[in-house]
C-alpha cells in the first residue's frame, strides 16, 4: 500500500542518486582537466633533440679536450659552462633539431679576436627556448622544419686550436639541456 513516506522516500533517493551523477561528471571533468594537463608536461618534458650537425646523426657530446669539458656545469675557472656542447666539424651544415621558430640572432661574445666565431641564433620550438652557439644562421626570422638547414659551423679552430670543434646548446633560461639529448 502506498504512502506519503513511500513517495518522499523515493523522492529523496532520486536526489540523491542525481546528486552522485552530478559529483561523478564533476570529478571526470576534473580529472580529464588534471591528466591533459600533465600529458602536456609529460610531452614538453620528453623532448628530444634530432640531428644539430652534418656527421653527427647521434648528437655525440664533447667530452674533454685541452680548453676543457662540453658538459652542463664543467668548470670554466671562476664560472660554470651553461650549455651542452654537441660535436660539430667547422663549416658542417647544422639543422633544426624539431619544428623551429627563429627569434633573432645572438651575439656571443664581446671580444673581437673571437669575430670568427661570433654568431648563433635563438630559437624555439616544442615548447622549449634554446640558443645555438658558433652557427652562422641562413636567416634569422621565421620558421624552419625539423631537419631543415639552419645554418652554418662557424670556423672555431681558427680561434680556439685543438678545441674539438662543437655547437654550443643553451636554453634560454639557463638549465641543463642534457635530459633533451
Amino acid at each position: 500500500m502506498w504512502t506519503e513516506n513511500d513517495e518522499l522516500y523515493k523522492s529523496r533517493e532520486k536526489k540523491k542518486k542525481k546528486n552522485r551523477l552530478y559529483l561523478d561528471q564533476t570529478l571526470d571533468s576534473k580529472m580529464r582537466r588534471v591528466f591533459i594537463l600533465l600529458a602536456v608536461l609529460c610531452v614538453c618534458d620528453g623532448v628530444m633533440f634530432g640531428q644539430l650537425c652534418n656527421g653527427n646523426s647521434a648528437n655525440s657530446r664533447r667530452t674533454s679536450d685541452k680548453w676543457g669539458r662540453g658538459n652542463y656545469g664543467a668548470s670554466r675557472g671562476a664560472r660554470l659552462h651553461k650549455g651542452l656542447d654537441i660535436v660539430c666539424s667547422d663549416g658542417s651544415i647544422v639543422y633544426a633539431p624539431f619544428d623551429v621558430t627563429l627569434n633573432g640572432k645572438v651575439t656571443v661574445y664581446t671580444d673581437p679576436n673571437k669575430a670568427a666565431i661570433n654568431s648563433g641564433i635563438n630559437l624555439s620550438g616544442e615548447g622549449l627556448c634554446f640558443k645555438l652557439f658558433y652557427v652562422q644562421p641562413d636567416r634569422t626570422s621565421g620558421t624552419v622544419r625539423a631537419g631543415q638547414r639552419l645554418g652554418v659551423m662557424l670556423p672555431m679552430q681558427s680561434v680556439y686550436p685543438e678545441i674539438t670543434s662543437h655547437i654550443h646548446v643553451q636554453m634560454c633560461d639557463r638549465s641543463d639541456p642534457t635530459p633533451h639529448f
